[in-house]
């Protein structure tokens, strides 16, 4: 049996990235189709945009703005999409008709068209181990939001047939998982940790279950090997209910190999400038739904790219996997302070490589040092960016020139270490 979903794992790095550039200009156009893009890339050539340089030179749509979009639209009576979705329902003036609608935080609502494993989930589960015939115990949720629906489509994709557990009702599932005795889990670790303690306390066997794949949290070593103790070999994938699979974990364990169906830039947090291979940025994602073409799509989220290929084989690109939240926005002495405004007043000196603004003081005492890594250093640099900071923010901040690769490679454009006591 191949250890590959698919023959696109492994193929040649240069002929997925040609099939991904020569796919991109069709996306751009499907997203120009929908009104909130045919606004945002008004003037943009589609046949122009086959290259990563062209990409990059988009702009990045954020999830607040995505929010904010809908949020009009849905006062006004309008598209509970915000403009951004192909596909909908009677009344939405779409030419084809959505399966479901979810719900997320915000609140924000994400479509679902036709098709097998239509958020692409099963790449994700079969690299953690499922198969076809298993039985597949899945504790996300069915209710509002599509993480269940995602997670089932592509066990059944693959040939699974699943346990729709949801949330919740632990003595419930745990009553199933002892009776049913599936092969998989698929839900968030924590759980998975609770349905595995309250066995062991309740002296229920759960021999069955010998892989899982997990995800919606953070899954660090010591739970992944505090399973394994216990004989399940877990695994995680990153996904969201916007993008589908975006990236997902091997037997390597070594970062997350990127999904077939995504591109996927790393750009400076508050910017969509691209960073260099192995720095700390926000992860971009474009996908290739025709249904709801996301095009440039900020995540929020910060990752890096890892060098080279996965051991186990495939072919594609790797992340570190989450490594916190690019929004690092601060309220300083009554005014908010963006990432964003950082970058503005980089881009005004080319000597200036990288920055960190710091954030120290106490209530009402707050102070802002802006660290910048120079490339030279000239007289009067240190006072030069002190009033552009002036300038872009209204508020005065210190700043120290340092030299290059002297800040940390986090990701972190706004450092907040004041204190709240």
């Amino acid at each position: 049996m191949s250890d590959f979903y698919d023959a696109l794992e492994t193929r040649p790095a240069a002929a997925r990235e040609a099939a991904l550039m020569a796919a991109l200009p069709g996306v751009v156009a499907q997203a120009q189709r929908t009104t909130a893009y045919a606004e945002l890339l008004a003037g943009v050539d589609p046949a122009q945009v086959s290259s990563r340089t062209a990409l990059a030179a988009l702009p990045v749509v954020r999830k607040h703005e995505l929010l904010e979009r809908q949020q009009a639209a849905r006062a006004a009576g309008g598209d509970p999409f915000g403009g951004f979705a192909a596909i909908g329902w009677t009344g939405l003036h779409h030419p084809r008709g959505a399966r479901r609608v979810f719900q997320s935080p915000g609140p924000i609502y994400e479509p679902e068209g036709e098709g097998t494993d239509y958020w692409r989930m099963a790449r994700a589960l079969y690299a953690a181990g499922l198969r076809a015939g298993d039985l597949a115990h899945c504790s996300f949720s069915y209710h509002l939001t599509p993480a269940g629906s995602m997670m089932e489509s592509g066990a059944h994709a693959i040939g699974c047939t699943t346990f729709a557990g949801g949330v919740g009702n632990t003595e419930l599932q745990l009553q199933a998982v002892a009776e049913l005795r599936p092969q998989a889990y698929i839900g968030t670790p924590s759980f998975l940790k609770i349905l595995v303690e309250k066995a062991a306390e309740g002296g229920t066997a759960l021999g069955s279950l010998r892989k899982a794949l997990v995800s919606g949290e953070a899954f660090p070593p010591s739970l992944r090997d505090w399973l394994a103790e216990r004989g399940i070999a877990a695994y995680q994938c990153y996904a969201t209910a916007d993008l589908g699979l975006i990236a997902y974990e091997t037997t390597a364990r070594q970062g997350l190999v990127l999904d077939e169906g995504v591109i996927v830039e790393i750009v400076r947090p508050g910017t969509g400038d691209p960073v260099p291979e192995g720095e700390v940025g926000e992860l971009v994602v474009t996908t290739l739904n025709p249904d709801y073409p996301l095009v440039r799509f900020g995540t929020g989220d910060l990752s890096a790219v890892l060098p080279g290929p996965c051991p186990t084989g495939r072919s594609n690109g790797r992340i570190k996997g989450w490594m916190g939240r690019a929004d690092q926005t601060a309220k300083v002495r009554g005014m908010f302070v963006h990432p964003s405004q950082v970058a503005e007043v980089l881009r005004r000196f080319p000597e200036a490589l990288k920055a960190r603004l710091v954030v120290e003081g106490e209530m009402a005492t707050d102070r802002m040092t802006l660290k910048v890594e120079a490339a030279t250093q000239p007289d009067g640099l240190a006072a030069r960016i002190a009033d552009a900071v002036r300038d872009v923010t209204k508020l005065r901040a210190e700043v120290q020139l340092l030299a290059p690769g002297s800040l940390p490679n986090d990701g972190k454009v706004i450092e907040d270490a004041r204190s709240y006591q």
